[in-house]
């Protein structure tokens, strides 16, 4: 497929075009040309007013259902939502059933997304099967394409399979991820522990919960080496010790959920269980404090943590709801309202070196792995107009800034209509 995108304004530091409004000629995957004007009569020709393009978007938490909950997403149509959301690369959840212990269970996610615009890359479970206290086959599965270890948000409570863990993968330079929850501390809570929870009756889960734990975990990681990363910091002090051990020299990479970032604890208000999640929203310091932390760099990278939920399981109780909100189509313009269309397109990048995802520039001769945008229009969220087959979204009834237009990758073209 020959594809010509028209007028296109580079945004990548890394390419000698950055900054430039260029056409592009992309043969068979491989950006063939980068001009002033190009004519191919024979190509698919890409044309909008404003039409920006960046290195393909990442996601480094990504949750669907298949297998064995393809009632809230498949593989197959969640992998489109994520192309129709800008991203081409997505590394994929354990949360499943059955759980990624094998390399038979690594084999078939790499099959089912195989020859997609958007490239899935699997964790693997850090503990086995049936054994919660027992390390899985973990270089096994890293032989057979799992991407990093993870036990999604399952802390792993027990200190001593965390150390092994990150002892065991050093050998083939892998990465873990621990939950930075300590149950003990939120036990029976269902959102952020303060004034809005105690007005509302509700138990809470404290900042504590989250700070013990990442300091276990650093204190941990310093001991044995290895590569952590902390997913989805929520609070104040989770910033400010990552922040520490990044100038301790410590391995340790972390992000943030963008749910975090653009909402606080008063959302939950109501009882609307389409806020109930994890990591919790939290308080407006800890959200201006992430803020910080995304623009300083002490937080590599933003996620949507897209968890599609079956109605069943969220129009009940706030007690009794599951946590999660859809986040692939809303995160761009999402960050569109906290940052620059150029800023946020690049934040969107960040993460891919620490999960082993190879990043090329956009040059003659580079395979084209791109992302196509314009900071024009807007969209007010709503449930006609989400294409997740789930429906959670926290974001009904808001606005979003910003228009993705789609995505070029793997030789394929995906475009919105």
């Amino acid at each position: 497929m020959n594809i010509l995108l028209k007028s296109a304004k580079i945004i990548d530091p890394t390419s000698s075009f950055h900054g430039n409004t260029l056409d592009i000629l992309i043969r068979n995957g491989i950006i063939d040309k980068i001009e002033k004007t190009i004519v191919a009569p024979k190509a698919s020709v890409i044309e909008h007013k404003n039409l920006c393009v960046s290195l393909g978007w990442f996601d480094s938490s990504v949750s669907f259902g298949e297998p064995g909950y393809e009632e809230r997403e498949t593989l197959n149509h969640g992998l489109s939502v994520a192309a129709a959301s800008g991203f081409t690369h997505i590394v994929y959840n354990t949360n499943t059933n059955p759980l990624p212990t094998s390399k038979a269970d690594i084999s078939f996610l790499l099959r089912s997304a195989a020859h997609t615009p958007t490239t899935l890359h699997p964790k693997g479970h850090i503990t086995a099967q049936d054994n919660a206290q027992q390390l899985a086959e973990l270089h096994d599965l890293s032989q057979a394409g799992a991407i990093c270890f993870s036990n999604h948000k399952q802390p792993i409570d027990d200190p001593h399979l965390l150390l092994l863990a990150l002892q065991y993968t050093r050998g083939f330079d892998g990465l873990v991820e621990s939950f930075p929850v300590d149950h003990q501390l939120a036990v029976h809570g269902v959102m952020h522990e303060g004034k809005v929870s105690t007005s509302l009756g509700l138990a809470g889960i404290p900042n504590l919960a989250e700070e013990i734990r990442i300091r276990r975990d650093l204190a941990i990681l310093r001991y044995t080496g290895g590569k952590l990363h902390i997913p989805t910091i929520s609070t104040v002090e989770g910033v400010e010790l990552i922040r520490q051990a990044k100038k301790d020299k410590l391995d340790v990479s972390c992000s943030v959920a963008i749910h975090n970032l653009m909402m606080t604890d008063k959302q939950l208000d109501g009882f609307d269980t389409r806020f109930k999640l994890m990591p919790p929203l939290r308080e407006s310091s800890d959200q201006k404090a992430l803020i910080k932390g995304i623009k300083d760099g002490t937080i590599d990278m933003v996620t949507s943590d897209h968890q599609p939920m079956d109605i069943e399981h969220k129009k009940v109780e706030l007690e009794h709801a599951a946590y999660g909100s859809l986040g692939l189509e809303t995160t761009f313009g999402s960050l569109c309202t906290l940052m620059d269309v150029e800023d946020a397109a690049l934040l969107l990048n960040r993460g891919k070196e620490r999960f082993g995802v190879s990043q090329q520039s956009i040059q003659i001769g580079a395979q084209a792995d791109l992302t196509l945008f314009t900071p024009d229009g807007s969209t007010i969220v709503s449930k006609e107009n989400i294409i997740s087959t789930s429906k959670n979204s926290a974001y009904l009834g808001k606005e979003i800034p910003g228009t993705v237009y789609g995505v070029v990758n793997n030789g394929k073209l995906h475009l919105n209509d």
